[in-house]
């Protein structure tokens, strides 16, 4: 939210500067997330000067040039080329001088320098409004008041708008500070801590009247549930045109745009007060009757930004006798607002239930100015005297009169919170106490009204514009951001107590494997959980039925929980490798999410996603690209570190894949790694490949946990080390090579690798060659060449018998 300085201090009397403002500001808990530079005109008019025009003579190498002598208040005149048919001695005109900055209408900027025009030197340049930024002309230069004195500066001249621009990160609760006024109100609370005693200054209304009753609009609000509260008021005689520059630059500073007077007049007190209002021509409401209700689902209605929308039953909308004119508290209509050839309006200004504009807003994907506070809940109190404001701002701007009744329709009173406040609660949650005195300032100045005070505490009236605090702890958090957590102190003892933990839990077993795959380069990632339900097109094993959707989703993006992990790990590989990052290794924990028939399924996953090259190019070597092996190497890894070996290779069916591979532990599946399929891939603008591995998480930590680590002595014995190269039927796998041999042998082989496999000439047709090491070791003695050529010989005979293998 964007605050202006300068609008700010027409409600506070404040000289300090933005800066100290704003930490006060964030210690009220309105956190200043940057402060910006406002000006109505671009640089300032720095280095721009009245000069005076001495002489003006004709270019002698160029028909459409002149050559003029300048008086701007230095020790000597200088001389300009100026090409502006207008230009003539004896003039005040506006002079950028050497090393200005001017800017393009575009924002570009260009500076004034030292040079020479068709032979003649020119030392700064006669200036147009539109090269000043002070209009759009640019007939020729501008020629100024014969009075002023040359060398004077031309932002002394010229009315020029300097701000400074609060951006406030303002939290959903502060609905109270979404508007000027509400800013104020809180530094003043804050200012009266540090003992400057500032008064807040509204906006007065007594000049409101009634000039005539010749209007009369009748308002029937028939869903009151929705619509507590709708006033509204007829405004006669307009002319719709500009802004004045005042209103503008005040809108400017904030990033609206100026549209005409009357709407930035409604904008105006939108950000001023913190009340949405809304503008109807006159002449289009039909039947001069104004009815609040909801329409049939599926009615259309055309919105300002020309978009034809279906509306829902439950959406509340503004209508005439005989058509929908606006949604309520959202957006305005088409054809039912203020045009340049509006002469009369119906002002509305009005309180509408949060919960239906906020869920009316996402039905339709609209976010306004109006939503946004419409949805927090707005002062209910103010809806005339917001109306009444704008009303006569309306009337300074664009003439016309009052020719209505106020109508105002409030049938049942929207009553301020109750609270009772106990001191020894308040100390208790602040961990200091507070003198009686400084609680009651400020619950005074926050405009918290105090019924009574007892010896236990304080029983007070909370405004209905503060309606996130309905509690004495919302309280007690009210007079402690006031008062500043930085005034409370901190005692020097610290109390903890220690927590017996497993080392199983969730947290320690991530961990411990988070900080392994950091060890081998990989960064951790965390996406969110929300996705769109366009993702489950693109694999037959995700369903659209199997969706958890969400009730009030932010928008169709963000609409349903994930139900796999990868398109969220895909999103953020095509955004680095849209910036030039290719080369990535990345993992998460996360959840996904299922609406299975008859229940719904939360499950924990663990994530891996690799692309592009393994390692850097360097003077050592080069870059090596990363492959499936890798992903293996990396996914056994973590099985290892966790003891869990005795895994198993399975079936994988998952069309997301192009070639994938299962382990899994008896029943339960522990890992699916592979590529990801080139079509899926296409859908994020990727082009290289991804390996992507899915650990299910909740049967890892289930069989860690159950796995019982069993220690014992290193081997005094050295181990033996023999080779075979087997010749194989092609369809052979390494896996049925390894499993034989450790059939064969239990006791004294430890390890089988496979380290070279051939396929070529010189090898009889459907074979290959294995070359096979096996490490053999007694962890009692000595192995003789004897008791290993036994076991070779097993081996041999096992490998010859049942794959059958020859020796080459």
């Amino acid at each position: 939210m964007k605050i202006s300085y300068n609008w700010l201090k027409q409600f506070i009397d404040i000289d300090w500067d933005a800066e100290k403002t704003g930490e006060l500001l964030t210690d009220l808990g309105l956190e200043i997330e940057g402060i910006d530079t406002y000006q109505s005109v671009k640089g300032g008019l720095e280095g721009i000067v009245i000069g005076h025009v001495l002489t003006c003579e004709q270019h002698s190498n160029a028909d459409k040039l002149k050559v003029t002598t300048v008086d701007i208040g230095a020790e000597a005149p200088v001389q300009i080329v100026c090409g502006a048919p207008n230009v003539a001695a004896g003039q005040k005109v506006p002079v950028a001088t050497i090393g200005t900055t001017l800017y393009t209408e575009e924002g570009e900027a260009w500076k004034i320098k030292k040079g020479k025009i068709r032979g003649e030197e020119s030392h700064g340049m006669i200036c147009a409004e539109d090269e000043l930024g002070l209009g759009k002309s640019h007939d020729g230069i501008m020629i100024l008041d014969e009075a002023l004195v040359p060398g004077t500066p031309a932002a002394q001249v010229f009315e020029i708008e300097n701000d400074q621009v609060f951006e406030i990160g303002l939290t959903p609760n502060r609905a109270d500070a979404m508007s000027h006024w509400g800013v104020a109100r809180d530094l003043k609370a804050g200012l009266l801590q540090k003992e400057i005693n500032k008064g807040l200054i509204t906006p007065s209304t007594s000049s409101f009247k009634i000039e005539k009753r010749v209007h009369k609009i009748d308002v029937d609000v028939l869903d009151s549930e929705k619509a507590p509260r709708y006033a509204g008021v007829v405004i006669s005689g307009l002319k719709v045109e500009d802004s004045p520059e005042w209103l503008q630059h005040r809108l400017k500073a904030i990033g609206l745009s100026p549209i005409n007077n009357i709407v930035d007049a409604t904008n105006y007190v939108l950000h001023e007060l913190g009340q949405p209002l809304h503008a109807f021509d006159l002449s289009k409401i039909t039947g001069e009757k104004i009815e609040v209700r909801t329409l049939e689902a599926g009615t259309k209605f055309t919105t300002l930004d020309g978009v034809e929308r279906e509306l829902h039953e439950d959406d509340l909308m503004i209508c005439d006798a005989e058509k929908p004119m606006c949604i309520a508290g959202v957006f305005g209509g088409l054809h039912s607002g203020v045009s340049e050839n509006t002469n009369a309006i119906f002002l509305e200004s009005a309180y509408f239930n949060p919960v239906a504009v906020r869920k009316t807003a996402k039905r339709h994907g609209l976010n306004t100015d109006a939503s946004f506070r419409f949805e927090r809940g707005i002062d209910p109190n103010i809806t005339e005297y917001a109306l009444t404001r704008a009303a006569i701002l309306i009337m300074e701007i664009a003439g016309g009169e009052i020719t209505s009744e106020i109508v105002d329709i409030y049938p049942k009173k929207i009553e301020d919170q109750q609270v009772f406040l106990n001191f020894d609660n308040t100390t208790k949650l602040i961990g200091q106490e507070l003198p009686r005195e400084v609680i009651k300032e400020i619950l005074m100045s926050l405009d918290i009204k105090i019924n009574n005070v007892t010896e236990s505490g304080i029983g007070m009236t909370i405004p209905a514009f503060r309606n996130d605090v309905t509690r004495e702890a919302d309280v007690i958090e009210e007079i402690l951001r006031v008062y500043g957590y930085n005034n409370i102190s901190f005692g020097n003892k610290l109390n903890a107590t220690v927590s017996s933990t497993s080392k199983f839990d969730d947290h320690r077993v991530s961990d411990v494997v988070g900080n392994q795959l950091a060890a081998q380069g990989f960064y951790e990632m965390m996406a969110n959980s929300l996705t769109t339900p366009a993702y489950t097109t693109l694999s037959e094993n995700l369903k659209d039925a199997y969706n958890v959707e969400m009730l009030n989703p932010l928008g169709k993006e963000l609409s349903v929980m994930r139900q796999s992990m990868l398109f969220s790990g895909l999103e953020a590989i095509s955004y680095n490798v849209n910036r030039r990052r290719s080369d990535i290794k990345l993992f998460e924990f996360g959840k996904t999410y299922h609406n299975y028939p008859g229940e719904r399924k939360e499950d924990k996953h663990l994530a891996l996603f690799v692309t592009g090259n393994r390692n850097s190019e360097s003077w050592t070597g080069t870059s090596t690209p990363t492959n499936f092996f890798y992903l293996k190497g990396v996914v056994t890894s973590v099985l290892e570190k966790l003891n869990i070996t005795r895994v198993r290779p399975s079936s994988v069916k998952n069309d997301l894949f192009s070639e994938a591979v299962g382990l899994s532990l008896g029943k339960q599946e522990v890992v699916t790694y592979g590529i990801v399929k080139k079509s899926v891939l296409k859908k994020f603008d990727i082009s290289q490949d991804v390996y992507f591995a899915d650990f299910n998480w909740d049967a890892i930590l289930e069989i860690a946990a159950r796995n019982k680590v069993r220690f014992k002595d290193i081997p005094k014995y050295p181990s033996v080390r023999r080779d075979f190269a087997l010749l194989l039927d092609t369809k052979v796998q390494f896996e049925e090579v390894a499993t034989l041999a450790k059939q064969t042998e239990k006791q004294l082989l430890k390890e089988v690798n496979l380290f070279d496999v051939y396929e070529g000439k010189n090898l009889p047709e459907g074979k290959k060659s294995y070359a096979v090491s096996f490490l053999l070791q007694d962890e009692n003695k000595t192995l003789t060449d004897k008791n290993i050529d036994k076991v070779m010989n097993k081996l041999q005979q096992r490998f010859e018998k049942e794959l059958g293998a020859t020796l080459r």
